[in-house]
C-alpha cells in the first residue's frame, strides 16, 4: 500500500536514492579503465584506479597520445564523487543515529550490513507498523514475487516491477557480503546449492534476511541469526563467530 513520507525526513531518502546512480557512474569510469587496457592488449599495472593515492600514471602505459587524452579525461571525472564515499556517508550516519539510534544499532548488528546499508533500510522502510504481516514487508522490497490472486483464488504471479528499489539493492548487497565474510551464510548457501541452485541461492538468502529484519523492526528486538540460517548451527557443528 502506498504511504505519504514524513516531509521532515524526505531530504535524507532523496539524497540516499539519488547516491546510487552517481555510485554507479564512478565505477563504470572505474571500470573502464581496466578494460581499455586489456582492449590493447597492454599487461595490467597492478594498480587500484579506485584510489586516487595508486591511480596517478596510470594513462603512462598507453602510447598512443589519444587513448592517453581518454584516460586522463575519465580520471579527472573519477575525483568529484569521492565526497560522496566520504564526507557525505558520514553525514548520514551520524543523522541517522541521532533520529534513530536504536533501530540503526539494531540493522548495524545484522551480520552483512554495514553502516550506509543500514541507513538505507532506515529511511526506505521507515514506518514498519504499517505492513500488517511479514510477507507484505518483504514483498514490499522486491524480495518475493507478488501473487496475483481474485476472490481468493490464485491465479500466478505477477508485478516484477512493484516494490522498493533501494531495500531490494539493499537486501542484495548485505547478503553478498554476508556470504563474503561470514561462515554460516557459506555453509548456509553451500546448503541450498543443489536446490534451488546456485543462482537461486543468493535471492533465497535475500529473502530471508528481509523477514528477520522485518522481525526486527516490528518488535523491536536483537537480530536472530537462526532466523536467517535456519539449522544454524550447521550439521552439528559447533557454532563459529560472527
Amino acid at each position: 500500500q502506498a504511504s505519504g513520507y514524513p516531509a521532515e525526513l524526505r531530504a535524507r531518502r532523496d539524497w540516499l536514492r539519488r547516491r546510487g546512480p552517481l555510485v554507479r557512474k564512478r565505477a563504470a569510469l572505474v571500470a573502464h579503465l581496466h578494460t581499455t587496457t586489456s582492449q590493447y592488449h597492454l599487461p595490467e599495472s597492478g594498480k587500484q584506479l579506485a584510489s586516487k593515492a595508486t591511480r596517478a600514471g596510470g594513462e603512462d602505459p598507453f602510447p598512443d597520445p589519444r587513448v592517453r587524452n581518454t584516460i586522463e579525461g575519465e580520471v579527472s571525472l573519477i575525483d568529484p564523487y569521492a565526497p560522496l564515499r566520504g564526507a557525505g556517508d558520514l553525514y548520514m550516519t551520524r543523522r541517522a543515529k541521532a533520529h534513530a539510534v536504536r533501530t540503526f544499532s539494531r540493522l548495524h548488528s545484522v551480520p552483512g550490513s554495514g553502516q550506509l546499508l543500514a541507513v538505507v533500510m532506515l529511511y526506505e522502510s521507515q514506518d514498519s507498523a504499517r505492513f500488517p504481516r511479514v510477507p507484505d514487508f518483504v514483498s514490499s522490497c522486491r524480495l518475493v514475487k507478488w501473487a496475483k490472486a481474485s476472490k481468493g483464488k490464485r491465479l500466478g504471479t505477477a508485478g516484477k516491477t512493484i516494490g522498493n528499489v533501494p531495500l531490494r539493492w539493499a537486501f542484495a548487497a548485505a547478503a553478498v557480503l554476508f556470504l563474503r565474510h561470514h561462515q554460516p551464510g557459506k555453509a548456509y548457501c553451500t546448503q541450498l546449492a543443489p536446490k534451488p541452485g546456485k543462482a537461486k541461492a543468493l535471492p533465497v538468502l535475500a529473502h530471508k534476511r528481509g523477514r528477520a529484519v522485518s522481525y526486527l523492526l516490528t518488535r523491536e528486538q536483537a537480530f536472530d541469526l537462526t532466523r536467517v540460517v535456519p539449522a544454524y548451527p550447521l550439521r552439528g557443528e559447533p557454532a563459529p563467530a560472527v
